[in-house]
């Protein structure tokens, strides 16, 4: 047989003989195309962690188009195979299987230039070509930009003189990661060269929190599943709290950490994208342009709850120690400036201003060295309206959590009565613990990779849902740079003192880490 074949049937069947799971995207079949992805930056952090793994797990499960390739571009690629090798060892999700990675490294090619070298996209194009005329393909493009966002606009521009960005047959897409932009000018400054090079359908922008599964379970528990939606408003629910701790600092990210900082990095695109799912009406249909349409309208109704001194909250993560373990501070973060305003903490309180949310306070923090990693969402249901006894004997008010990481999860938190005389309410978890119910879930970016093959474009934010989220996050930032240096707080901990504040001026608080 063939190696084609054989590489063929490894992908279309699965290293384990299982035939492929039929995939269903955006409520059809996904079935993707014949095509070649090129990697811009693929010796880099991103592509070595993240990008080489989820292909390679792709494959591995039988998920990517019979005919693939992918090209790599950087400006060194001495070693290139045993780079990626290494990254798919350590960072992939499946078993390293020799078979599965031998068959894939055949449709691995390298091309070697730079961003300003106009001769080299010209020799990737002539590699692409050559490629669709040896395997018969129909011309169908990915350019996956994992370069740092100041090169977006130069390697779009370079793909627009090679005429690489449009041709007479087949697809083009272009996929661009966070950040898109520091604030909403530059974001649409963004925007504007992407425009300029692709049609608007063509443009992902990848925000890998849409990507995993537990996000994704919003919407599903809420509309398919007949006992929340009724209770999914102002006259039910007392309040959200949307929560992003990392036990980890910025080692390693310095550089790019410095004048970026938590709301920037999280808030405007992870955690006002989580707002707007459990936010949002129901679609009138569930893909791209059914859900795009409510999360703008959503996005579009929030608005930040003053005054900021008070419902606002950041600092900077001093020496303590997390997990029994002495860190130090971000001071003695190699690369980061000792005088740094950058915070490692945010916390903010927003309102949605629609019929079913008005007067619901939406509480988000995010922080980085704090006591432990977790993602949740909890929405918090108003006490019984008739005060009885029963209800004044230690019950407390229903949560709904969603546990989005690191144990994928749901759970809701009731008052049962306590055994023994006498009627004592105390609360009970009922819960399910994800891992235990379905099969191995893939990591985020294999489902978004393989979305942009099928080109389905339902798990990516719109242009307008990320200006929208900057007009929401820029005023605060704005008070912020005339506030001087953040607050301290001891890594380890839950966040400087201020952001207790901000609860307590509504006789909430936090829910603890």
């Amino acid at each position: 047989m063939a190696v084609s074949e054989v590489y063929a049937r490894s992908l279309s069947v699965g290293a384990t003989g299982v035939p492929a799971r039929e995939t269903l995207i955006g409520g059809g079949r996904c079935v993707a195309d014949p095509a070649s992805m090129v990697i811009f930056g693929i010796t880099g952090d991103l592509a070595r962690k993240k990008l080489v793994p989820a292909i390679y797990d792709l494959a591995h499960d039988g998920e990517l188009p019979t005919d693939f390739d992918l090209v790599g571009f950087a400006r060194d690629v001495d070693g290139i195979e045993s780079i990626l090798r290494d990254s798919v060892i350590l960072h992939a999700r499946t078993s390293f299987d020799p078979a599965v990675w031998e068959l894939l490294v055949e449709r691995i090619h390298v091309v070697q230039g730079s961003f300003e070298n106009a001769a080299s996209f010209a020799e990737l194009g002539s590699r692409l070509a050559e490629l669709d005329a040896q395997r018969g393909k129909p011309g169908n493009y990915v350019f996956y930009l994992s370069v740092p966002p100041r090169s977006f606009a130069l390697v779009c521009d370079q793909l627009a003189i090679c005429g690489l960005n449009r041709g007479s047959y087949g697809w083009r897409r272009v996929v661009i990661e966070k950040p898109f932009g520091h604030d909403l000018v530059s974001s649409q400054a963004l925007e504007i060269a992407l425009a300029r090079v692709f049609r608007p359908s063509s443009i992902y922008r990848i925000d890998h929190y849409l990507g995993k599964e537990m996000v994704q379970n919003v919407l599903a528990l809420r509309f398919a599943n007949g006992m929340f939606e009724p209770l999914w408003n102002n006259r039910h629910i007392d309040h959200v709290q949307i929560t992003m701790a990392e036990s980890v600092g910025v080692s390693g990210r310095a550089g790019y950490y410095d004048g970026v900082g938590a709301a920037r990095d999280v808030i405007q695109n992870h955690l006002l994208q989580i707002l707007s799912l459990i936010a949002m009406e129901e679609p009138v249909s569930f893909d791209a342009d059914g859900i795009a349409a409510e999360k703008i309208k959503v996005l579009s109704a929030t608005e930040l709850i003053g005054p900021l001194a008070e419902t606002s909250s950041r600092g900077q993560y001093s020496a303590g120690f997390v997990n029994g373990l002495s860190v130090g501070g971000l001071a003695a973060e190699t690369g980061f400036p000792s005088d740094s305003a950058t915070e490692t903490f945010a916390a903010l309180t927003v309102g949605v201003a629609t019929r079913r949310w008005a007067g619901v306070p939406f509480f988000i923090r995010t922080g980085k060295r704090l006591a432990r990693r977790t993602t949740q969402i909890a929405v918090t249901f108003t006490p019984p309206a008739h005060r009885a006894s029963i209800a004044r004997s230690g019950a407390a008010p229903n949560v709904l959590i969603f546990r989005v990481q690191p144990d994928d999860g749901i759970e809701l938190h009731i008052g049962a009565k306590s055994p023994g005389g006498g009627m004592h309410i105390q609360p009970v978890s009922l819960g399910t613990d994800f891992r235990s119910v379905f099969d191995e879930a893939p990591e985020a970016h294999e489902r978004l990779i393989r979305d942009v093959l099928c080109g389905d474009a339902t798990l990516f934010p719109r242009r307008e849902e990320v200006e929208t989220s900057w007009r929401i996050i820029d005023p605060l930032l704005a008070h912020w740079a005339n506030l001087g240096r953040p607050d301290n707080y001891p890594s380890g901990s839950s966040g400087p003192s201020s952001s207790d504040r901000v609860m307590s001026r509504t006789s909430r608080a936090w829910r603890s880490l």
